[in-house]
């Protein structure tokens, strides 16, 4: 008969092990919420340095402090792979899982040529020689080199698309943060009440919560200062991203075989199947979009050597790095789990323990995506509050009107302009977020509205221009093929991610 007492003993030290564990994980993530608006502010470091258009009233695309150039090729690499790396990682192995493991592997290795390409034609429209008026002019951000290079009408287009880029990637982050706040509490309850339990919580609630931590910080004014913001946010994306692709390679070694098939995921019809590798195109184009970054990072490079021969040589090394994680975090995932690849590997709960590390990661996620979705947000905000105080330079709603002191937030001014406006554009995004809040179809969309044009479609004009392509001549059509053939692609996902979203919100 066992001892009673001794099974109570043991009992009673694994509850206060857990009791541990519970303790120092909350601890940990608490004084990574408390040091979050310390550090989110110089997020955007790597998106620095680019002054105003020549001749123009243009602002950049994101804004920072001048500084000394004294950027090389490491930091570039940092700068591009932090701008690159994010939570739409953890839905590769989703990807691999609809494409297979022949089609899979090749699809990503197909994105990085793409994106290797456009960085090479991008890099080179740095400085560009006017011929018509005889001045060279540095082109310090995307927009700018767009509209320097191919006139008023496509820079306007260029624009408009790039701020509905922003405004997009903000949905995504918000339901990304949710779903990962959610998974957290999902987490502790799977262990504390079992794997079968009804741990099943809505969406919405953590969309409030974040929604208000945005609110907040989006009425602080020039936010961004801290200096090795971007390594630390380099370090949350590594982290979370390893994370989810150790749990699949300790899954795979745990139940000694490599699941999944060269045709991938076995569906109904066939139909289903064109819509879901639609989707997974889908995923995969967002994951590999940095072509908006890469001028401005060009421009904190010292010379010599020349700020596009670096460039060039750290957009190679930094997208076969990507390349590579890549390849790793999705493979893992799909050998893992075959059919049942999850849509998130670190919240479609393929992994149940350790919970404490699921619930880890899951906070990198939350972190990051916090300072990330003010480092865009608060480019529109600037954008839209400078035109109104120059459209109305009398209005009383460009005056401060008070201070205002909230938790560990610095005090910062209240502006009835940044009050409003900033209020209503992250009601707005909370507000999409909570009416399609699906992550893979709302990922893929987001990846296929602007891939097309602003990574293959404006690089190739841009450098038709440069380089003064000839028509018909076989470079030329080349391109123009490499082109169509990218729209049609980027046509065939964004119908694909349009039907799932519809699929999920009307069944």
């Amino acid at each position: 008969m066992p001892n009673l007492s001794i099974t109570r003993e043991s009992d009673r030290r694994l509850e206060i092990i857990d009791f541990q564990n519970h303790r120092n994980f909350y601890i940990l993530f608490y004084k990574f919420v408390k040091s979050v608006f310390s550090f989110i502010n110089s997020y955007r470091y790597y998106l620095i340095n680019h002054g105003t258009m020549a001749g123009a009233n243009h602002t950049p695309l994101l804004q920072s402090s001048p500084h000394t150039l004294t950027g090389n090729v490491w930091t570039a690499i940092a700068h591009i792979i932090t701008g690159v790396i994010g939570s739409g990682v953890l839905s590769l192995a989703w990807s691999m899982a609809q494409l297979g493991w022949i089609a899979g592997p090749l699809t990503l290795l197909l994105f990085a040529f793409i994106t290797l390409v456009s960085a090479s034609f991008i890099c080179d429209v740095h400085l560009y020689y006017n011929p018509n008026n005889g001045t060279t002019t540095m082109n310090r951000s995307y927009l700018q080199a767009v509209r320097t290079i191919l006139g008023y009408k496509n820079g306007l287009v260029c624009g408009c698309l790039v701020y509905f880029s922003i405004f997009k990637t903000g949905v995504v982050y918000t339901i990304t943060s949710a779903i990962s706040m959610r998974a957290i509490r999902q987490s502790n309850c799977y262990h504390e009440q079992g794997h079968d339990a009804a741990c099943e919580y809505e969406n919405k609630y953590y969309m409030l919560l974040f929604g208000i931590i945005q609110i907040l910080a989006s009425q602080i004014p020039n936010i961004f200062h801290t200096k090795w913001l971007s390594i630390i946010a380099a370090i949350m994306s590594f982290t979370y991203s390893f994370i989810g692709m150790a749990l699949g390679l300790a899954q795979v070694i745990g139940q000694g075989k490599i699941e999944g098939s060269i045709n991938g995921i076995s569906t109904v019809n066939h139909t289903q199947k064109i819509w879901l590798v639609a989707q997974a195109l889908g995923d995969i184009a967002f994951s590999f979009t940095f072509s908006l970054i890469l001028l401005e990072i060009q421009s904190t490079l010292k010379s010599p050597p020349p700020q596009k021969v670096t460039m060039k040589k750290a957009s190679s090394i930094a997208i076969l790095t990507t390349t590579f994680f890549y390849l790793c975090c999705a493979s893992s995932g799909y050998a893992a789990f075959g059919d049942s690849t999850p849509g998130n590997l670190l919240t479609g709960f393929g992994f149940y323990e350790p919970y404490w590390l699921i619930d880890f990661g899951n906070a990198c996620i939350v972190l990051h995506l916090v300072g990330g979705y003010q480092i865009y947000s608060q480019t529109l905000f600037a954008i839209v509050e400078r035109w109104y105080a120059e459209k109305f330079p009398e209005s009383v709603l460009t005056r401060d009107v008070g201070s205002l002191k909230v938790l560990l937030l610095p005090e910062f001014r209240v502006n009835p302009l940044r009050l409003c406006f900033r209020t209503t554009y992250v009601v707005l995004t909370m507000a999409v977020g909570m009416l399609f809040p699906y992550f893979n179809e709302v990922v893929a969309f987001a990846g296929s509205i602007i891939f097309w044009p602003l990574t293959i479609y404006f690089p190739v004009e841009m450098y038709f221009v440069q380089k003064k392509i000839v028509p018909w001549t076989g470079k030329w059509i080349v391109l123009r093929i490499y082109s169509t053939f990218c729209l049609l692609v980027a046509i065939y996902v964004l119908s694909g991610s349009i039907e799932g979203i519809f699929a999920k919100r009307f069944g």
